[in-house]
């Protein structure tokens, strides 16, 4: 019977929204400290999703079935994963960077030293890292798929692996969610600080303490209470014979 079943159903693409789950179907998201939106990039995702399953199923009703396991191959689901992830993190590196330029701008940070807390592009890199470390079983599920579309004898595995694929993107997703929240807290932090940032007030107090003793000790000079220093003679001559 499952033989019987499988021969009907062939290579071809199974339904890929209920594996998708929460991609599809989101609950309210949580934003970040940074209220930094990543819903259009998820809608980009799915479509992107579906897109590769619509061409699948050009194929599969060609007869191709070659072209159903190109369209729907390791590559391209990972293509669209890393896209969106390289996205997540540029977003969240303009925005930081946004937000640390305009704090300095509040607390006049000086402006030599802001360069060295923006975030670099090397930096960027390191945030699409954190965000897409959650991905690792949906990667896994990727191995899996490839090595399904190699038996040409066994449809019903590979549909599996579909549908394996699907619902570990919705967990990728969610993770990658996560730690977007995650890295928002924390660039949150330091945007607060610089934001918070104020100029140390010794170098004042030392000029103006200074300032006041050099006086001070002129106004001692001046008076006739201090010895006058050679270097201040011509000006106590000066200002002793003003009129």
């Amino acid at each position: 019977m499952t033989m019987m079943a499988d021969a009907e159903q062939g290579w071809n693409v199974p339904e890929l929204g209920p594996g998708l789950g929460r991609l599809v179907d989101p609950e309210p998201s949580v934003r970040g400290a940074l209220r930094i939106p990543l819903d259009d990039i998820r809608h980009d995702l799915v479509t992107g999703v579906f897109d590769l399953a619509g061409a699948a199923r050009g194929f599969a009703a060609a007869g191709d079935r070659d072209g159903v396991v190109v369209a729907l191959n390791r590559i391209a689901w990972l293509g669209r994963w890393e896209k969106a992830v390289a996205a997540a993190a540029a977003r969240i590196a303009a925005e930081v960077n946004a937000g640390l330029e305009s704090a300095a701008e509040e607390s006049r940070y000086p402006r030599r030293r802001l360069p060295g807390l923006l975030l670099s592009d090397a930096d960027a890199r390191a945030v699409a890292a954190r965000l897409g470390s959650g991905g690792a079983p949906f990667v896994d599920a990727l191995d899996a798929l490839e090595q399904a579309a190699k038996s040409a004898s066994s449809a019903a595995a590979w549909r599996a692996a579909i549908e394996a694929a699907a619902r570990r993107l919705e967990s990728a997703w969610l993770a990658l969610e996560d730690a977007s929240r995650r890295e928002q807290a924390n660039w949150a932090a330091e945007i607060t600080r610089v934001r918070h940032w104020r100029r140390p007030a010794w170098p004042l107090w030392l000029v103006t303490a200074l300032v006041l003793a050099g006086a001070l000790y002129l106004g001692l000079v001046l008076g006739g209470y201090l010895r006058v220093p050679p270097p201040l003679r011509g000006f106590a001559r000066f200002w002793w014979g003003w009129p």
